[in-house]
């Protein structure tokens, strides 16, 4: 009979045991100087070496010649382990077995000595399925059991436990396993069985295992089925993925509003008979990515990239706006869980979620609305909104200053001629300017909860044609007050943030402006976007 290959490569020493070396070191330890627990805790993610520790560990404490702290695997006791001969160590399922008189059961038999071992031992797996009553009927036996029981607890679920129950255990936290290791045990695991498979091929599988051995010696077992040299593109294929291609190409419609790709995109992957849920769940992990390479400094620490994925998902990063991202992602999330409810139509689903992504204007929600209004304000900061004026206000104006020049022209005197050139270049300068939006979000940065904050709030910021920022006040005690309180470098720095520049701090001034707020937009729909 067949055997899988993740169980006929379960390690069977502490040293076969890849990515918890923080916990087997630990074990091997404490068996070799007999100095174990009487119960421990197991706790971590599916895959990950929870249930092989436990036996590893069953055998390394009743091994007749343990090596290193680990079973010899060739003694009676450990051989009689291996077959299930040995009757000293049970391995029970709390899924099935979760009343209270499987836990009576237990606690009736802690009081009688091995039969052929030297301790006992109790593996209950999935443990957190237990119900209330078996806890408390297990919490005194685990707290003082005789000398020759030992409890191993497994479970994937922690939050789940009894504070009393976790208390009285010796508790290890499994970590999910690295890339890169899943990709040498991998690697060794095909040449051993003699699979031929790409190294991107194996990274593949590691990615999709997310962290679990398990399922990653599953998943090669799967794509070597029909005994062909196992390629990236066969990956895709046997798992249902859409690839990395397809999902950048998706990204990069979706900022582009291509829908005819987009519409391609789902097609092609109805036809295939791939599931759109497995799809859907890798564009949402290739948003999460590009979240986090536009929100971090070190992103390489948080992702695991190659060199040409890095450079890809830079590209389609700059495509958006972190608001965007954000905007998309829920998005994404709610469609996911629509798609998981009964009798959804996941291709529809799909379909109008993309569109609504290439369309901000379809969607209503708050996070899609943030979303706009700060490339708003971004393309306002920037010049490149202009404001809309009302053409009948300015043709009347036109209008009434034309009839109005021929006598204004007779009565003017030198003094008002003299005047009108003074006026001239603040005028022009004045035109020149344009409003930095979002100031009170900038005030409150810079100045916080303090007493500042009510003279920064009213005043305004331009930037002014010739690369620099010009901050207004209404009055001069205002304007003394911001000066003696010498902020300007914080209030270089948060504009620098908020519109993207680079702003030094001498390129910042300060100004007194009667008429401050005069020449302003009040709303939004005042702006051409």
């Amino acid at each position: 009979m067949h055997q899988a290959l993740y169980r006929k490569w379960r390690p069977q020493v502490f040293d076969d045991v890849y990515g918890q070396e923080h916990i087997t070191s630990i074990l091997k330890y404490e068996t070799e100087n007999h100095k174990f627990s009487h119960a421990y805790l197991f706790c971590g993610s599916r895959g990950t070496g929870k249930t092989t520790c436990a036996k590893i560990l069953a055998k390394a404490v009743n091994c007749l010649s343990p090596v290193n702290g680990s079973p010899c695997n060739e003694c009676e006791a450990c051989r009689a382990i291996d077959s299930g001969a040995a009757t000293d160590v049970l391995e029970m399922d709390a899924a099935s077995n979760n009343g209270v008189e499987n836990i009576r059961d237990i606690r009736d038999e802690v009081v009688y000595t091995p039969t052929m071992l030297k301790y006992r031992v109790y593996i209950v797996d999935e443990v957190h399925m237990l119900s209330g009553s078996a806890f408390n009927a297990l919490l005194k036996t685990l707290e003082e059991p005789p000398s020759h029981v030992v409890f191993v607890l497994a479970t994937t679920e922690l939050h789940k436990l009894p504070a009393t129950i976790i208390s009285r255990c010796q508790r290890f936290d499994f970590r999910r396993i690295a890339t890169d290791v899943l990709v040498s045990r991998l690697s060794y695991i095909a040449e051993q069985e003699n699979i031929e498979a790409d190294r991107e091929a194996l990274r593949a599988i590691a990615k999709l295992a997310q962290g679990g051995m398990r399922d990653a010696i599953s998943l090669l077992e799967l794509c070597a089925g029909n005994r062909t040299r196992i390629t990236e593109e066969l990956v895709d294929s046997t798992v249902g993925s859409g690839g990395k291609e397809k999902i950048r190409a998706t990204v990069e419609a979706i900022s582009t509003a291509d829908y005819d790709t987009l519409f391609g995109v789902v097609d092609e992957v109805v036809r295939s008979s791939k599931d759109i849920a497995v799809f859907w769940q890798e564009l949402i992990s290739y948003y999460r990515d590009m979240l986090v390479f536009k929100t971090t400094k070190s992103a390489d620490k948080y992702l695991d990239l190659t060199d040409n994925e890095r450079e890809m998902l830079a590209r389609t990063a700059e495509l958006f706006t972190k608001e965007t991202l954000l905007a998309h992602c829920r998005m994404l999330d709610d469609s996911l869980y629509t798609m998981q409810k009964a009798g959804a139509v996941k291709r529809i689903v799909a379909e109008m979620t993309l569109i609504k992504m290439s369309d901000r204007t379809l969607d209503t929600g708050s996070d899609n609305i943030l979303s706009r209004l700060s490339k708003l304000e971004m393309a306002v900061a920037s010049g490149a909104v202009a404001t809309v004026k009302n053409t009948t206000s300015v043709k009347q104006t036109e209008k009434k200053s034309a009839e109005a020049a021929p006598k204004a022209e007779e009565n003017k005197s030198a003094h008002d001629v003299n005047s009108e050139k003074k006026a001239e270049k603040p005028a022009s300068e004045a035109k020149t300017q344009k409003l930095i939006r979002g100031w009170s979000e900038i005030a409150g940065r810079v100045a916080g909860d303090g007493y500042l904050l009510s003279f920064l709030k009213l005043a305004k910021g331009y930037t002014t044609a010739d690369g620099k920022v010009c901050v207004k006040f209404s009055n001069d005690f205002a304007m003394e007050m911001i000066e003696k309180a010498g902020i300007k470098a914080t209030l270089c720095s948060v504009i620098n943030v908020e519109l993207q520049t680079s702003y030094s701090e001498n390129d910042i001034r300060y100004e007194v402006s009667a008429e401050l707020g005069s020449d302003e937009p009040d709303d939004l729909d005042s702006f051409d976007v």
